[in-house]
């Protein structure tokens, strides 16, 4: 008897190899008739493939698959609620949550907030993975097979699909809706978890005009480095002291530090502001930003003989005189000048923001 007549398919006539099954042995009439078992078996058949040894899943309905599939659909939840807690931290900082800073020395929430989003992410990953190993393991029949390699035709194609569909019906999410919602819901809280830390890098940066706008305001007072606030004797003529807006983390922004500078009488009345911030001082005293504007460093030695500040990075020289104006070094743009006044108490606060951008001349590349 022959390969074919064994197989119980093909016909005595010699219609080629039998290994990937010929398209003339069946037509597609007879495939479409056949249920998915006997074009799995018929696939299998042809395709040479034996079947060594076979372990059965549980029986349908035993109690040994209710527990399985108990433990399972706890696992893919576990997952999808693991992956909610990590949307729910990500997305509610700062809405329903407290805002996350991060700080040298940071404290409450700031401390809690990134290794939340790991332990929330770890946990939903760990989960998912649990629930596959449980239900490959306890739920699936567990089959060794061996085949033979071979090129596919429109036959293979038929039976191979047929052998995905059965395999999709053995594992039994047909019928075990529970593990199926379950990992569903772990699925859709997982894409979501995935996709949520996209948005960081879709978001516009310069929401808000960051680089054009300071922590300073109308109505906010100049406060030192220790938080005590300044009136207009507090200062000899010709001192220069680092002042700060009086609001939470003042002092530690990037961008706020200015030079409240007092000139003396000699300066006064060589004064030469900048066109349109004749008012921008208050008596004989002027606020500069204390950023350089060529690289961003700190300027805030002054030799009040010379009234002029210096850039200790890269010694570009500026005049106080002359609107802070760049007399010598790298930099090309003016220290831009903080309008200043005195509050009901007597105190000096600032009348506005800066009215230009505050440290290196890249970021006003577009005005000069």
């Amino acid at each position: 008897m022959s390969a074919r007549d064994k197989a119980g398919s093909a016909p005595e006539s010699d219609a080629g190899p039998l290994h990937g099954g010929l398209d003339d042995d069946y037509t597609p009439e007879q495939l479409a008739g056949m249920d998915k078992e006997a074009l799995n078996r018929l696939g299998a058949r042809y395709d040479g493939v034996e079947v060594l040894h076979v372990d059965p899943p549980p029986a349908p309905g035993s109690g040994l698959e209710k527990q399985a599939e108990r433990q399972v659909s706890l696992a893919f939840g576990l997952a999808g609620l693991f992956a909610l807690a990590f949307a729910v931290v990500y997305f509610g900082s700062d809405w329903f949550l407290p805002d996350w800073q991060w700080t040298s020395d940071a404290s409450g929430w700031s401390v809690f907030y990134t290794p939340l989003l790991g332990l929330t992410m770890g946990g939903a990953l760990a989960f998912i993975g649990v629930g596959l190993v449980l239900f490959v393991k306890k739920l699936l029949p567990h089959e060794t097979a061996v085949q033979d390699k071979h090129d596919g035709s429109q036959f293979d194609r038929t039976t191979t699909a047929a052998t995905l569909m059965g395999g999709l019906d053995k594992t039994g999410f047909p019928r075990r809706k529970m593990i199926g919602r379950s990992l569903g819901f772990a699925g859709g809280a997982l894409g979501l978890m995935l996709i949520a830390p996209l948005g960081g890098l879709i978001k516009n940066p310069n929401k808000g005009n960051p680089l054009g706008t300071t922590p300073w305001a109308e109505g906010i007072r100049l406060v030192r480095d220790d938080g005590s606030p300044i009136r207009p004797g507090d200062q000899e003529p010709g001192s220069l002291e680092t002042v700060f807006p009086a609001v939470e983390g003042g002092n530690l922004a990037a961008d706020a530090a200015t030079m409240l500078i007092r000139l003396r009488p000699e300066q006064m009345a060589v004064l030469e502001p900048r066109e349109g911030q004749a008012d921008f001082g208050y008596g004989d005293y002027v606020a500069y930003s204390k950023i350089c504007t060529h690289a961003g460093c700190p300027v805030s030695l002054y030799e009040q003989e010379t009234s002029r500040i210096l850039c200790p990075c890269h010694q570009s020289q500026f005049d106080v005189i002359q609107g802070a104006k760049p007399v010598f070094g790298p930099a090309s743009r003016s220290l831009p000048e903080l309008p200043i006044t005195l509050d009901d108490e007597g105190y000096f606060v600032a009348r506005s923001d800066y009215i230009e951008a505050v440290g290196p001349t890249y970021w006003n590349r577009e005005r000069i």
